[in-house]
């Protein structure tokens, strides 16, 4: 019997096998063994249905984990990561020189400013909460959605009422394959935030931290 509220568990995509930006490409021998356990970590939580993006690191994760839910897997285009525009497929460092003046903005946080080319913030709330609020409405018991640091942030902060342009105060990095959960009402039609980026299933692995993808492990 449908009890009138639902779990979505947002998983950030493992680590993919590319430092550029926003490139689609395979995920690392390491993001594979995230997808695992995310998938073991969530193998209890009564989850009826996979998305993910199209994005090749989300789906592959998602059909990892999959292995342990063994449930529908739906790719949903709309779920993919906020569009940087002209840094993508670029190094970080080739962004903090080619766009030093963008992202000294940016860090003020006082508007909500499209990557240049690309989107804002609010661009990717109008993008995901449709699609969110579709699968909400469509499921029963838990649904696993398996999309990108960006989006996750994005839907955090429009569910906790944030400015947009301080959607970046959730979170420094978000871990690859840690869990968000949501918990959507259906007869309010609301969502709330009941965690946020959890990732104790990789605490025993310290390489698979993201500390451990910053220091070039």
């Amino acid at each position: 019997m449908d009890s009138g509220y639902v779990t979505l568990y947002l998983i950030r995509h493992g680590r993919q096998s590319s430092r550029l930006c926003n490139v689609d490409v395979d995920l690392s021998p390491q993001g594979s063994r995230q997808a695992a356990l995310v998938g073991q970590r969530l193998a209890g939580a009564d989850i009826r249905i996979v998305y993910s993006s199209a994005l090749i690191r989300a789906a592959q994760t998602a059909r990892i984990a999959n292995e342990y839910w063994n449930v529908e897997h739906v790719v949903e285009p709309d779920l993919r990561e906020i569009d940087f525009g002209q840094m993508e497929g670029l190094s970080d460092e080739e962004i903090r020189l080619r766009f030093k003046d963008f992202k000294r903005e940016q860090q003020k946080m006082e508007e909500d400013l499209p990557y240049p080319g690309g989107e804002g913030a609010g661009d990717v709330i109008r993008r995901i909460m449709p699609v969110l609020r579709r699968i909400g409405r469509g499921t029963e018991g838990s649904a696993a959605v398996v999309t990108h640091g960006g989006v996750i942030r994005c839907a955090a902060a429009h569910i906790l009422g944030m400015d947009p342009a301080k959607y970046r105060l959730l979170g420094t990095d978000l871990e690859n394959c840690g869990i968000t959960e949501l918990r959507f009402d259906k007869k309010a039609q609301r969502f709330t935030l009941e965690r946020f980026n959890d990732y104790a299933h990789l605490e025993k692995e310290q390489g698979l931290l993201r500390s451990g993808w910053i220091h070039g492990n």
